[in-house]
C-alpha cells in the first residue's frame, strides 16, 4: 500500500534523526509526551499553512474578508485536527492495540472530544489568568495546562490500552465469567 510505504519512510527518517542526537538525549525522543508535542507543533504548521492558502487563494471568491476568514479558520482547524489525529495514531500511540470494535471514526470522535475539552480549558484558563497576568503569558500557561489535559484524555480514553482477556471467561467480557467460589476448590 502506498500509505504504508510512506509511513515506513517517515518512520525511518524519524529514527535516523533520533540516532543523530547525542546518546544521552535519544531515550527522550521515544517519550510519548514529546511525540505528542511534536505532532502538535506540526499541526500548528499545518493550521497556519492551510489558513494562509484558504484565505489568500482557495476561498478568494468570498468577497467579505471576515466571512472568508471564518471559513478559512474552520478549514485550517479541520485539516490540522485530522493531521494531528493521523500522526498521533501512527506515531505517538502506535504501540497500543487497536480493537476491531472501535472504528477509526469512533477514535476520531473521541480525539475531537478531547480536543474540544482542551479548547474549553484553555479558553477559561486564559480569561481567568489574564485577570492577574499579561494575556499572552496567561495564554501560554493555559496552553501548557490544556496540552497536559489533552494528552491525558487521549492516552486514557482515545488510545487507551486494551484490557487483556480474562482466562476464566474466554469471551473477552469479564462480566460473563461465573463468580468464583472458594468452596469449590476442595
Amino acid at each position: 500500500m502506498p500509505g504504508q510505504c510512506l509511513m515506513s519512510k517517515l518512520r525511518l527518517f524519524a529514527e535516523n534523526l533520533v540516532s543523530r542526537l547525542p546518546p544521552r538525549f535519544q531515550p527522550m525522543a521515544h517519550w510519548r509526551f514529546i511525540k505528542f508535542g511534536l505532532v502538535g507543533a506540526s499541526g500548528t504548521v499545518v493550521n497556519i499553512a492551510v489558513l494562509y492558502l484558504a484565505q489568500e487563494h482557495l476561498l478568494r471568491g468570498i468577497a467579505d474578508f471576515h466571512s472568508r476568514l471564518n471559513y478559512s479558520i474552520a478549514l485550517a482547524i479541520t485539516v490540522a485536527t485530522i493531521s494531528n489525529f493521523y500522526w498521533n495514531r501512527r506515531l505517538t500511540w502506535r504501540d497500543r492495540r487497536r480493537s476491531a470494535r472501535h472504528s477509526v471514526l469512533v477514535l476520531f470522535f473521541k480525539y475531537v472530544m478531547a480536543a474540544a475539552l482542551s479548547i474549553v480549558i484553555q479558553s477559561l484558563l486564559t480569561k481567568w489568568l489574564a485577570l492577574h497576568l499579561h494575556y499572552l503569558i496567561a495564554n501560554l500557561i493555559a496552553i501548557a495546562l490544556a496540552s497536559v489535559v489533552n494528552f491525558v484524555a487521549n492516552d486514557r480514553l482515545t488510545f487507551r490500552r486494551q484490557r487483556k482477556k480474562s482466562p476464566l471467561s474466554g469471551f473477552g467480557d469479564d462480566s460473563a465469567a461465573p463468580p468464583s467460589n472458594r468452596h469449590d476448590e476442595r
